[in-house]
């Protein structure tokens, strides 16, 4: 079976929302919004092993840690596991003061009766009451007229209304959801929700919560807005309702939904850390939280230890968080491409020189430390890499801060051994290389420096007098020359016949302190013409140039 070339003969595009002057494509998110989550409830229906009581345990703990204030507990009515869970949170006093939680419920009276059971003694808690509205499911599963779907609600809520009374000592708070809003037409959505608030008698200091779903995602977040900001602005008694937004994530763009729903009106988010629900999931709170926080405003969501909450929510579901999953995955400040990796390499430069906090580095629209991630993982090096990629993994192990030439002369040597490795290079791989190409404290070396003197002769010149093993046999030499660098070089030449003509030189302290060591890089040029480098490392700066000629000298051997 193949797709078909006129896809228009089995589907519509969705109606555009009549709303020529809709005002939420001007408007910016400024603040954050009431956030619930419903890990426990939407997110647990979605796993193919829903949690036992030990991990729904767990994740109802990183929630509270994490700063939400409204957590859905579940569906008591679905089950034991279910009822037995909510009723342990309230038995052993696990929930906060300041935290509300919440249950789901069908608009049936006995289901509605043993929400409220699940919950009696609880402090304050919310009853999450819904059905289904749209014509889909009017017409093919329950086969009934608006009126008939309508009076469903209006039941419901008088059930919740009567069950709330006959336990004064909760503080009972409720919500409705016109589920399948996303499909529903709009004005039947506001006469059902109106229906509701007329029993439920919601003011602007003890307001009812309006959820209306996307619960199938059927066109583009634009029109969700529309949907969003219509109905806002056609409620009746806006004042007592808070709007509420769960977005589901049928068509990729759950997260921006949510966004420009809050730009439309909308007071709350529902969703799920890392975007776990049904079908393709849903609004990933992290993502939506973390975009505000990049746009200087507090979530008031702690993911300061973003790895914690990963290695609790995938134990939880025993789902992965995708590598590439915004914020969160291992690889999302991770670059591999030389271009990106060289303009990470000169932000980071720019953000060490200057004197404010603000955060300006390519690529990077937050900085990795303030979810708890270190920078050594932001940029790897395989063979998609340029030099800015090894450069800067060998400035933040080793402390080297290679030359930009230099960093072109070893940027072959590098991408030789990616090609022949077929894999990333980490750290030890890419030092090793660097230490065989330049012979850095490596023991196969035709030169290696035992020990030196330096003195002045009567004329004014330097002589350099010391022991170099020649392929493992001590030799003593000596030269002389204008400087240190000047008799090594006239020591090499006459010696061992090496001619090299020193072009180019840098040095920079590894570390501070006492006991710093230091690096020399010389750029050398041969007879022939040819370019050649030079490295030297030693805790003295006098010893790490002579250390880098007698590199250049292991190279020009080499050949």
């Amino acid at each position: 079976m193949t797709m078909l070339k006129d896809p228009s003969r089995k589907y519509r595009s969705f109606p555009q929302i009549n709303l020529p002057d809709r005002q939420w494509p001007s408007r910016t998110i400024t603040h954050a919004p009431r956030w619930l989550s419903t890990d426990l409830r939407d997110g647990n229906q979605s796993i193919i092993d829903p949690m036992d009581a030990v991990k729904k345990n767990r994740f109802f703990d990183l929630l509270v840690e994490t700063g939400f204030k409204e957590i859905e507990v579940g569906f008591p009515s679905a089950g034991a596991t279910e009822f037995d869970f909510i009723r342990s949170l309230v038995d052993h006093d696990r929930v906060p003061e300041d935290v509300l939680i919440q249950v789901l419920t069908q608009s049936r009276q006995d289901l509605i009766s043993k929400s409220f059971d699940s919950l009696d003694g609880i402090h304050a808690a919310i009853i999450h009451l819904y059905n289904a509205v749209s014509p889909a499911w009017r017409e093919i599963v329950f086969r009934m007229s608006q009126t008939e779907v309508k009076e469903i609600a209006v039941k419901g809520a008088k059930v919740l209304r009567d069950e709330a009374d006959k336990r004064p000592n909760t503080d009972w708070q409720f919500e409705y959801s016109p589920e399948t809003f996303s499909t529903a037409e709009l004005d039947f959505s506001i006469e059902v929700c109106e229906a509701v608030m007329d029993i439920l008698q919601p003011t602007p200091e003890k307001p009812l919560i309006l959820n209306l779903p996307a619960t199938v995602e059927a066109a583009t977040p634009n029109i969700y807005a529309d949907q969003i900001e219509y109905f806002c602005r056609n409620l009746p008694n806006r004042e007592s309702a808070v709007i509420s937004l769960h977005t589901h994530n049928d068509r990729g763009t759950g997260v921006a939904a949510a966004e420009l729903g809050l730009m439309a009106g909308a007071d709350r988010i529902e969703g799920c850390l890392f975007g776990n629900g049904e079908r393709t999931g849903n609004c990933c709170l992290v993502t939506v939280a973390l975009n505000m926080y990049t746009q200087g405003i507090d979530p008031g969501l702690d993911f300061s230890d973003i790895d914690k909450i990963i290695e609790t929510v995938e134990f939880c579901n025993q789902i992965p968080v995708h590598e590439r999953h915004p914020y969160g995955g291992e690889f999302v400040f991770t670059a591999f491409s030389g271009s990106h990796q060289d303009a990470i390499k000169k932000g980071f430069e720019a953000q060490e020189q200057r004197n404010d906090e603000y955060w300006r580095v390519p690529y990077l629209p937050i900085d990795p430390a303030d979810l708890g991630r270190n920078y050594e993982a932001v940029i790897r090096v395989n063979s998609q890499s340029g030099k800015g990629g090894f450069a800067w993994v060998l400035e933040q192990n080793q402390g080297l801060k290679l030359p930009k030439k230099l960093q072109a002369d070893f940027s072959k040597h590098v991408q030789r051994v990616a090609d022949e490795m077929s894999r990333e290079l980490n750290n030890e791989d890419i030092w090793q290389v660097f230490r065989e190409t330049y012979f850095v404290k490596v023991d196969k070396r035709r030169f290696r420096l035992v020990d030196y003197d330096e003195g002045r002769a009567a004329d004014g010149t330097r002589v350099f007098s010391g022991t170099i093993e020649v392929d493992g046999q001590a030799q003593r030499v000596s030269g002389r020359g204008k400087g240190l660098i000047g008799s090594v070089l006239s020591t090499i030449r006459d010696t061992f016949g090496v001619e090299l003509e020193v072009t180019d030189y840098s040095e920079h302290a590894l570390t501070q302190g006492t006991d710093a060591m230091a690096a020399t890089y010389l750029e050398c040029r041969l007879p022939s013409g040819h370019t050649i480098w030079g490295v030297g490392i030693d805790g003295d700066v006098a010893t790490a140039s002579v250390r880098a000629i007698l590199s250049a000298a292991n190279s020009a051997v080499r050949g």
